[in-house]
Parts: C-alpha cells; sequence; structure tokens
C-alpha cells in the first residue's frame, strides 16, 4: 500500500510526530511498531521533564514543551490526573564552586527565556527542603515547573489522538529494511517479507536506529548506551523535586503515587550499535551503587523497600542532541533520534517542530542545526547540563 508518509518507531517522538503531522494535513501517514507502543527507551525512561538545560537551544525546547505538557489535557482530550503531570521542580544540586558557577550560567540563559529558575544557598536548599542531605553542597538551582509526567499514558494519548485524525498505527510490526532507489526512498520493507511504501519515511527508532539506516546505505554515529532504573514501594510524600546532580550523576524523584524511582550512569560505559547486542541485563553493581548514593543524599530511603530494578538504552549522540532531520544521503529518508536520556521531555516539542518542517511551514525553533549532516561537518551542538 502507499502513504504518504510512514513512521518507524512508536515511542513518543513517533507517536506524536504521527499526531501532528495528522493535524498539518501531511496526508495518508502509517506508523510501524516493532513490538507495542513505549517498548523502546519512551517506556524505560524515568519520566522526568526539565528546562534546566544550558545551552539556549535546549531551554528554548523544553519552554516550549513544558507549556505543552501543561496544557497537554486540552490538546489530547486526557486529563492531567490520567498523564500524571506533576510538576513538583528540579532541585540541581553542586558539589564544587565550578559546577556551582556552572549552574548559575545556565540559569542565566533559562532567565532569558521566561523561566523563573532560582539560584539557592546551601541554607537555602536546607530551609525549602529539609530532607535533601546538604553535606558537600555548595549550591543549586530550582525550578518549580520541572517534573514528571508518565510515558506510557502520554504515548497512548497521542497515540489515540492520532488515530482519531486517520493515522493507521501498527503494533508488532518490524521493519527490517528502508527500501531506495535511485538515490530516493521508496518505502519500508518488514521482517515479514511485505512492503509499504511512501516517498518519505521518518526513522523514529531510538538506539535501533542506526542499523535500520545502515540498510538505506546511511551511517549516523548514534549507538544505545545501558542506563540502569530502580522504583520503591510507595511512601508517604516528602519530596516534591527531582533530586539530581550532573557531576555525581544521580536523580532521585517521588513519583506522584508515592514510590521513588532513581538512576545513576553506569561506571564504564559501552557502546552498542547492533540491536542483538544490546544488554537489558540488571546489575547488583548498580543497586549497591544506587542505594549508597540515594541514603547519602536522601538518609530517610534507608527504610524503603526495593521493588523493581530495569535497564533501558540512552540513545547518544557524539553531542548529546538529537539527530533530526533529512537525511543527506537519501531524499525522502528523515530521522529524529538521539535524545541522549531527554527524548521522552523533548519528545512534544520536537514532534511539533519537526512536524512543520515536514509540511513546509514555518518553525518557531529553528531544528535545523540539529541536522544530522551535522556530525560530518564537525558543526556539533554542545548541551553541559546532562545527567551521565
Amino acid at each position: 500500500m502507499t502513504y504518504d508518509v510512514i513512521i518507524v518507531g512508536g515511542g513518543i517522538q513517533g507517536v506524536a510526530t504521527a499526531y501532528e503531522l495528522a493535524k498539518r494535513g501531511a496526508g495518508k501517514i502509517l506508523l510501524l511498531e516493532k513490538t507495542i507502543l513505549t517498548g523502546g527507551s519512551t517506556g524505560s525512561c524515568a519520566a522526568g521533564i526539565r528546562a534546566q538545560f544550558g545551552s539556549e537551544f535546549n531551554v528554548r525546547l523544553m519552554a516550549r514543551s513544558l507549556e505543552i505538557f501543561e496544557h497537554m489535557d486540552e490538546e489530547l482530550g486526557y486529563s492531567k490526573e490520567y498523564l500524571e503531570l506533576w510538576q513538583g521542580g528540579y532541585l540541581v544540586l553542586a558539589y564544587s564552586e565550578k559546577e556551582f558557577e556552572g549552574l548559575k550560567r545556565n540559569a542565566e540563559v533559562q532567565h532569558r527565556f521566561g523561566l523563573d529558575t532560582a539560584i539557592l544557598s546551601p541554607e537555602e536548599v536546607q530551609k525549602d527542603f529539609p530532607r535533601v542531605n546538604i553535606d558537600g553542597v555548595v549550591g543549586a538551582t530550582y525550578h518549580s515547573r520541572d517534573g514528571h509526567a508518565d510515558p506510557f499514558r502520554v504515548t497512548f494519548a497521542y497515540a489515540e489522538a492520532a488515530r482519531k485524525l486517520g493515522v493507521e498505527i501498527r503494533e508488532w510490526a518490524p521493519v527490517s529494511e528502508i527500501l531506495v532507489e535511485n538515490g530516493k526512498v521508496r518505502g519500508v520493507k518488514l521482517q515479514d517479507g511485505s512492503e509499504e511504501y511512501a516517498d518519505r519515511v521518518l526513522v523514529t527508532a531510538g538506539a535501533w536506529t542506526t542499523a535500520l539506516l545502515k540498510t538505506a546505505g546511511v551511517d549516523l554515529p548514534l549507538w544505545g548506551e545501558k542506563h540502569e532504573i530502580l522504583i520503591t514501594e510507595p511512601w508517604e510524600r516528602v519530596l516534591g523535586p527531582m533530586v539530581i546532580s550532573f557531576s555525581r550523576g544521580f536523580y532521585i524523584q517521588q513519583r506522584p503515587h508515592g514510590s521513588f524511582i532513581m538512576g545513576l550512569p553506569p561506571v564504564d560505559p559501552e557502546h552498542w550499535y547492533e540491536p542483538e547486542a544490546f544488554d537489558f541485563s540488571s546489575s547488583m553493581d548498580f543497586l549497591m551503587r544506587m542505594a549508597k548514593e540515594a541514603t547519602h543524599v536522601l538518609p530517610f530511603l534507608r527504610g524503603v523497600n526495593v521493588v523493581r530494578q530495569w535497564a533501558g538504552l540512552y540513545e547518544m549522540t557524539p553531542d548529546h542532541h538529537h539527530a533530526i532531520g533529512p537525511v543527506d544521503e537519501v531524499e525522502g529518508l528523515w530521522v529524529a533520534a538521539g535524545g541522549s536520556g531527554h527524548g521522552f521531555m523533548f519528545g512534544p516539542a520536537m514532534a511539533e517542530q519537526l512536524s512543520k518542517w515536514m509540511t513546509g511551514s514555518s518553525m518557531d525553533i529553528d531544528l535545523t542545526p540539529l541536522a544530522p549532516g551535522r556530525f560530518k561537518k564537525g558543526a556539533l551542538v554542545v548541551e553541559p547540563a546532562v545527567v551521565g
């Protein structure tokens, strides 16, 4: 069958972009997901949303993404309670003067785009967040509109809204090859041997993107990096913000229903390019490191039981920014991947702007600096405010 656009990948990026394209009259749209919606990195993420970034580009995008999250109930027809939108803020802790100066520079960028990020002394952290251990803390920043939303429910809400606009969504439909003829995309071949045709194919397959693009002769420097997460039993509500540190790598947040979700980066991260090699196993090393870090920062967690631990993939690029836009080597082939651990929070704004780009409308936030061709040109877009 022939479509106007085929999207490969059913995480937040693919599903939200399908909805935004349909809303803008992009024609007949097919979305293909190899397992179930949110079956990849979206369903494994910690669900945080924050505007406390350091690059002007990311701050602008996340300021817009926050607005979309805040009005998503009106846009998609699902309540904030269903979407589990919780804006308890992000508390970013600095453990050196150099790190604190960096946070203050980041806050200056955030202030320029209307974000009311507070710069806090250790004493102010202790006063405002008495459960947080400030031993070694030099300072912090806090933005109250940062927070959490449920990645499953947000993605499902986008999917339902997309279906209402005529988007065809197929789960359990893995794509094995991108079809190219005379330098132009023709469509995709599925693992069952069937083919679907379109003049434009958008690959939003997370860490699986690299292997799929290779079938079209495109080499993208994007790899999977295993990160582990754990979640505890529900507890009384004692912590409002996500507590994170860029230098120490931890993030800890109490979810709306009371459990604590937390993670740390790997000590020696490996680069995984081939899906057959992806490692999703859990480790005792992570559990012990995480428990030690968490109970130091939040001592009361010593009495809370861990109920589940899992691993997922950060889809990494050399500069920790998305690869998004048309692929130079193949006409009609587009990509949107490489969130580097932040794909869920950027998803709504990226989808909005990408859909405008693909339909020839003016973007409010110019995504062209993130086009995948930048890697060969060495035109990297560096983000300093990254956990892990």
